[in-house]
């Protein structure tokens, strides 16, 4: 009897490996539905939209958009982490993903285990803004000006362990300076309160922003990413103007349940690549403030691992209290 139950073990995993790998010679068959943490109409929305858009034709088959806000993305990213690994149930997975890891105390999947990252989209500048009030023109006399002022300056961002907050919890940190850091509700109330002076400074995302940044109603002194964003080209990043080896972006990327068939991981892989090297794609992404840039599934595997271990870090210094 115990040889028999092994055997019926052993044939129905061969039998689900079999069917695994056959339909990776011919994905994809049928309509993949793309999982997304967040409410639409927004830039990650709208990034995965043109993404899918583009790969949609190349493969053949239709993708939808299944938006699945609330609950800090859990929710969506359980819901495809219980999927099955076939290619058809994917994950709008961010940099929100490796920042949950460390905010709750415990999930219903693992971060690490339970999925296998495909390729990054592309990523989201933030910028470090600044009321037109306050005698700074750079990172450094804004790192200057706080030191000389210890305690006086405020800087926002929307609400506590969102990215915008801690690039500014790392800045500070980073920086060694005494500001106060003010959690909002939103963007706008960001936005709106550093250009009325309310806030002596903000981190927020580049998207949002641009339109004020570009009507002058704030001064936008720095990018938190590793290069220039190409829409304001004459914004140098941090790390270049006065606190050197400071990065913080924000990205997003596809991911599929774990145990996925790997030839279905490259396939996906090659469409996301091609997608958002499109011309187009690229143009049409840089006007919401997002650099377009793929991945490899190994890339985008580390990405989710070193900012995991970045943000926990980040989280523990700052005294946020997991939830």
């Amino acid at each position: 009897m115990q040889k028999k139950r092994w055997l019926a073990v052993g044939l129905a995993a061969l039998s689900l490996t079999m069917s695994l790998g056959a339909s990776a010679q011919d994905y994809p068959q049928k309509l993949i539905t793309i999982i997304v943490p967040f409410g639409p109409g927004g830039v990650a929305d709208l990034t995965v939209r043109l993404v899918a858009q583009k790969m949609a034709k190349s493969m053949g088959q239709p993708i939808i958009v299944e938006n699945r806000p609330g609950a800090g993305g859990i929710a969506a990213a359980n819901a495809v982490a219980k999927a099955r690994p076939d290619g058809y149930t994917l994950f709008l997975m961010s940099n929100g993903t490796a920042v949950s890891a460390n905010l709750f105390k415990k999930l219903p999947f693992d971060t690490q285990k339970d999925f296998a990252p495909i390729s990054t989209l592309g990523y989201f500048d933030l910028a470090l803004l600044v009321n037109k009030q306050v005698p700074v023109k750079s990172v450094a006399d804004f790192i200057a000006y706080a030191k000389a002022n210890p305690g006086k300056l405020n800087i926002g961002t929307i609400n506590r362990g969102s990215t915008q907050n801690l690039a500014a919890e790392l800045f500070v940190s980073m920086a060694g300076i005494d500001a106060l850091i003010v959690p909002y509700k939103g963007s706008p109330e960001v936005l709106t309160a550093t250009g009325t002076g309310e806030l002596n400074a903000s981190f927020e995302i580049l998207s949002p922003a641009l339109p004020q940044i570009k009507s002058g109603a704030f001064n936008a002194i720095a990018v938190t990413s590793a290069k220039r964003f190409g829409g304001l080209p004459n914004v140098p990043t941090v790390a270049e103007s006065g606190l050197p080896n400071y990065q913080a972006t924000s990205w997003n990327a596809l991911a599929a349940p774990a145990k996925t068939p790997q030839p279905v991981i490259d396939r996906l892989a090659r469409e996301i690549n091609a997608a958002v090297a499109d011309p187009d794609v690229k143009a049409r992404l840089l006007a919401l403030g997002i650099v377009a840039q793929g991945g490899t599934p190994a890339s985008t595997s580390k990405l989710l691992a070193t900012d995991t271990a970045k943000w926990g870090a980040v989280i523990a210094r700052a005294g946020i209290e997991k939830q």
